[in-house]
């Protein structure tokens, strides 16, 4: 199946690449071509149906696999990290903050703040809500992670929450980047990636395994930098976007068939430039992978991650990315 990725960048706005990146195309209107675009969603139900965020601007939508956009709403006051649909429900919607989330149960057209445990200020001042994921197996159960607050649940959708304190032995082990969940015997595995690597949790977030990534060569940290965390499909593989540091001088991915127990860096056709930062997958679309550095190398998988191919086009900053199916 053919398919489009979209991309959001920093300064350069939303790219759209048709037929998996051979034409690309900037959205000039109706949002700014040099906006920031930090967060994209693709509804589960219907694949068309695409969420952008843009920075002092609010919500944008498009309903053909976006070529078109139209403003949605205007949740403008708060730059929006992370978007995200309810599997189980596609009209209520997530956007997560800096700090907060907020939700929608219109589609997207109207959000309102919700009442969570999340601090306010940080190591690195104002937090970000980087992920907002409903449990694949208990929809009542919503996960917020955030960048330096660690992860929140709430089991009513929402109504209260609670934080699950420390991840690891510093508070930088709270500095959740990528978040992810899987189906595991235990019911829901949780995975979160922070600077020191992958953390797993089969026991709702009692105990944390943690693996560190093999550092890079000169670097100055004795691990390596971990950003995106994907568990695509409906086997044991896990991907994780790594790099030196933040944006960083060099990147790869890391990829593990035993549920995140041993990893092997995948092999590249170019090195990236910077740290790997992104992953977009699509149930409709088993085995495409399209991993992105933060400065704009775009890197694809047709083959569930057995090999990579570079992408001739090269973006600015890049912060979020999707695949579209085609119809």
């Amino acid at each position: 199946m053919s398919y489009t990725i979209a991309l959001g960048t920093v300064g350069g706005g939303l790219w759209v690449g048709y037929n998996g990146g051979e034409k690309w195309r900037q959205i000039q209107g109706p949002m700014d071509p040099e906006s920031n675009v930090r967060a994209l969603a693709v509804d589960p139900q219907d694949s068309q149906h695409v969420v952008a965020s843009v920075d002092g601007d609010g919500i944008y939508a498009s309903f053909d696999g976006g070529s078109r956009w139209e403003h949605a709403a205007p949740l403008a006051d708060r730059p929006i990290w992370s978007l995200s649909f309810d599997p189980h429900d596609p009209k209520r919607m997530y956007a997560g903050t800096r700090p907060g989330v907020f939700v929608s149960d219109d589609g997207g057209a109207s959000f309102a703040e919700m009442a969570t445990t999340m601090s306010d200020r940080c190591a690195i001042g104002v937090p970000r809500t980087t992920n907002v994921l409903v449990d694949p197996n208990d929809s009542a159960t919503v996960y917020a992670s955030v960048e330096i607050d660690g992860l929140h649940r709430s089991r009513d959708r929402g109504v209260t929450w609670e934080s699950f304190g420390s991840l690891g032995p510093s508070e930088f082990y709270n500095d959740v980047h990528g978040f992810a969940l899987r189906s595991c015997s235990a019911g829901t595995e949780l995975l979160v990636t922070s600077p020191f690597g992958l953390g797993r949790s089969q026991d709702e977030g009692g105990t944390w395994d943690w693996h560190e990534f093999e550092p890079f060569e000169g670097s100055k940290f004795e691990f390596a930098y971990s950003r995106c965390v994907r568990a695509p499909w409906e086997d044991d593989t896990v991907i994780v976007c790594v790099g030196d540091f933040i944006p960083g001088r060099i990147g790869a991915i890391e990829v593990s068939r035993d549920g995140g127990a041993s990893f092997q860096r995948s092999q590249l056709p170019e090195d990236p430039k910077a740290t790997m930062y992104w992953l977009a997958t699509h149930e409709e679309l088993p085995g495409v992978v399209a991993a992105s550095s933060v400065y704009g190398q775009i890197y694809i998988s047709d083959d569930y991650c057995e090999s990579w191919r570079k992408l001739e086009r090269e973006l600015g900053e890049i912060r979020a990315s999707v695949l579209i199916p085609d119809q």
